[in-house]
């Protein structure tokens, strides 16, 4: 199989590994990354890596499905860090059904401010967010159609 430029680019980053770790004198170093720019096919460059950590089985194409090392893998991120007044909103929203409802509007607000904050810093929660948000609604609808419906109550006895 003919050797793509990241092919020659991945033997030549475990060239670099092998002589900075010592398992390389520089003559010899020099002499591999050589013919490693010249290499036409995967496996020249296998060759030329056999011997050191990660050679060969970096050099396999991965259309083929062989896995490639971790040392050529990027690193993933981090996940980003949870946004602590979402996980508020959540708590308040989920308190709803035991505080009959008072806790209602605080995860409304710590929703809404954990959501803008979110999209403005980066960080994650935004399923604890729109939680507290979904159940801190649903609570202020209960209290407003529970208060509507004492009004008509009202109305309607008093006449």
């Amino acid at each position: 199989m003919l050797a793509a430029h990241a092919d020659r680019e991945r033997a030549v980053d475990v060239l670099k590994a092998g002589f900075s770790e010592g398992r390389l004198p520089q003559d010899e170093y020099e002499r591999r990354v050589e013919r490693a720019y010249k290499a036409r096919t995967v496996g020249e460059l296998s060759l030329l890596v056999a011997d050191l950590p990660q050679g060969p089985s970096g050099m396999q194409p991965t259309a083929m499905g062989a896995p490639i090392p971790r040392t050529f893998m990027p690193v993933p991120p981090p996940p980003p860090a949870t946004n602590g007044k979402a996980v508020g909103s959540m708590v308040c929203g989920v308190l709803t059904t035991m505080t009959m409802g008072l806790t209602g509007i605080p995860a409304v607000v710590l929703g809404h401010t954990a959501r803008a904050e979110m999209r403005r810093t980066g960080e994650g929660g935004e399923g604890f967010a729109l939680a507290g948000l979904i159940l801190g609604w649903l609570s202020v609808a209960g209290w407003a159609a529970f208060l509507a419906l004492m009004v008509l109550l009202e109305m309607s006895s008093g006449v």
